[in-house]
C-alpha cells in the first residue's frame, strides 16, 4: 500500500476518556480539516478505562484529511503524583519539599514510562524519573 502524504502532526494531552471538540482539540485539528468528532469518539473508546489520567497522543494528519494517531503514556510527574498521593508538585522545588519517594515507585513508574522514554534500561529510566520528581519538590531517597 502506497504511503499518503503527512499534512500535519498535532501533539495534544486530552483527559482519558473526556475528550470533546472544545479547545485545545477543536482549535488543534480545526484548521487541519479533519473530522473533530470521529477524533473525539475514537479517543475516548481507546481511553475510557485509564479513568481520568492526561494522555498524550501524536496526531498524523494525511493529505486527505483523514488521520492516525498514537497513544503515548501519561507525563512522568503525573505519574510520580499518583505514585505519592499528591495533589500537586511544590511551587518551589529547591526550598519546599512536598514528599519523599522511594526506589521502588521510582522504578514502578520508569517501568509504565519506558516505551517514551529515550533511556537504554531500567536504571537510566530511573534516573530520568528521579530528576523530574526533583524538580517537582520531590526528595529522592537514595
Amino acid at each position: 500500500m502506497a504511503k499518503k502524504p503527512i499534512k500535519a502532526l498535532v501533539k495534544l494531552q486530552c483527559p482519558a476518556g473526556k475528550a470533546n471538540p472544545a479547545p485545545p482539540v477543536g482549535t488543534a485539528l480545526g484548521p487541519q480539516g479533519v473530522n473533530i468528532m470521529e477524533f473525539c469518539t475514537k479517543f475516548n473508546e481507546q481511553t475510557r478505562s485509564l479513568g481520568d489520567t492526561i494522555i498524550p497522543v501524536v496526531i498524523t494528519i494525511y493529505d486527505d484529511r483523514t488521520f492516525d494517531f498514537v497513544l503515548k503514556q501519561p507525563p512522568a510527574s503525573i505519574l510520580i503524583k499518583q505514585a505519592m498521593n499528591l495533589k500537586k508538585g511544590s511551587a518551589n522545588a529547591k526550598k519546599a519539599k512536598v514528599g519523599t519517594i522511594t526506589k521502588q515507585q521510582l522504578e514502578d513508574v520508569a517501568k509504565i514510562k519506558m516505551p517514551d522514554l529515550s533511556a537504554r534500561d531500567l536504571d537510566q529510566a530511573v534516573k530520568v524519573i528521579a530528576g523530574t520528581a526533583r524538580s517537582m519538590g520531590v526528595n529522592v531517597e537514595a
